[in-house]
C-alpha cells in the first residue's frame, strides 16, 4: 500500500540511525520497526488482573452464625416498633 505520512524529526533521526547500522532501505527499516511496535502488547494487555487474597478472620466468641436475627441485631441494633 502506498501512503503519505509525516514523521517527526526524532523519529526520522532514529530511522536513519537504524538504516545506517543495518544497511537496509528506508522502506524496509520503517516496515520492520512498525511491525515490532505493533506486535508489542498494549498496557491493557500487560495489566495484571486484580486478585483478592483471602485471609482467615476467625470468629469472635459469643457470636452465633446460625442465628440470623441475632446477627442483624448486633449489626443494626434491635428492631424498634
Amino acid at each position: 500500500m502506498r501512503t503519505t505520512i509525516t514523521l517527526e524529526d526524532d523519529v526520522v533521526a532514529k530511522l536513519k540511525d537504524r538504516m545506517a547500522r543495518s544497511g537496509a532501505s528506508f522502506k524496509e527499516t520503517l516496515n520492520e520497526n512498525l511491525r515490532r511496535g505493533l506486535e508489542q502488547p498494549t498496557e491493557d494487555e500487560l495489566a495484571r488482573p486484580f486478585r483478592v487474597r483471602p485471609r482467615p478472620m476467625g470468629l469472635r466468641s459469643g457470636i452465633e452464625l446460625d442465628n440470623i436475627g441475632g446477627l442483624l441485631d448486633l449489626l443494626d441494633g434491635p428492631v424498634q416498633p
